[in-house]
């Protein structure tokens, strides 16, 4: 499991991400340093093309650095190989993304025992029901993605990311697609994973409401850090993205 001393799930040290090489380059980000505490939720808020997925994409070891470093729970990610990496993100990350990714020909405890069936374990019918009705969908068990609503999908969508235990939680806009009670109940039970489970949950999103539920809000710009807020209201994480989006480029 590597080394637990730290009291950070995830650690970036000076992680940049440039794309393209010569005068078309691309950098998406910019030498940044982050820590994310264990037990802690996240939100990554900022304006469109400030390097927001690719900090979670690095962050979650989907994508590798140019430069800098990744820590995940006492684990040095940049120096990992493809086949190390990949179970990592398989047994220690669960992920949550706007389109819920769901197979249509599978059921939603299908759907759910997949990462386990991956990672070469037999699922437990137990453990598989167990996680639908944490997010309360114990009488889905056998409906498809296509009888289910765009809320529920995003419930099995995140108790499949949640079967294997993960220790840090990413999700890109997971309320993206809905509506905003149902937006809300998902962002109740990620706030939960965080204060009853002691889970890192680290969210992409453009919306303050959601970004709201966070304990902190890390605001990026240009592929920088900007600034953070911490246990703020809707109505400042909103006056703040205005700030930032009238700004001067």
């Amino acid at each position: 499991m590597g080394d637990h001393m730290s009291d950070d799930a995830i650690r970036l040290r000076a992680v940049s991400r440039r794309y393209g090489t010569g005068g078309a380059a691309v950098t998406a980000l910019d030498e940044v340093s982050l820590a994310f505490p264990r037990g802690t939720f996240t939100a990554v808020m900022g304006p469109s093309g400030s390097g927001k997925s690719t900090l979670l994409q690095c962050a979650a070891g989907l994508d590798r650095p140019t430069s800098g470093s990744v820590t995940l729970g006492g684990t040095e990610l940049t120096g990992l190989g493809e086949a190390a990496l990949t179970r990592l993100r398989r047994e220690r990350v669960g992920f949550v993304f706007q389109a819920f990714n769901l197979l249509s020909a599978l059921t939603a405890e299908q759907n759910v025992a997949l990462p386990l069936r991956l990672a070469g374990r037999r699922p437990k019918k137990s453990e598989v029901r167990e996680a639908l009705q944490r997010v309360g969908l114990g009488d889905r068990v056998r409906h498809r993605p296509a009888q289910l609503s765009g809320g529920q999908q995003q419930r099995v969508a995140l108790a499949r990311a949640l079967i294997t235990r993960p220790e840090v939680l990413f999700g890109d806009e997971p309320t993206g697609a809905l509506d905003s009670k149902t937006g809300r109940d998902v962002l109740g039970l990620l706030r939960g994973m965080a204060d009853r489970d002691g889970r890192t949950v680290v969210m992409v999103t453009h919306d303050p409401v959601a970004a709201a539920w966070a304990d902190r809000v890390v605001l990026l710009v240009d592929g920088r850090v900007d600034g953070e807020l911490t246990g703020a209201g809707a109505a400042d994480i909103a006056a703040y993205m205005t700030r930032l989006e009238a700004a001067p480029c």
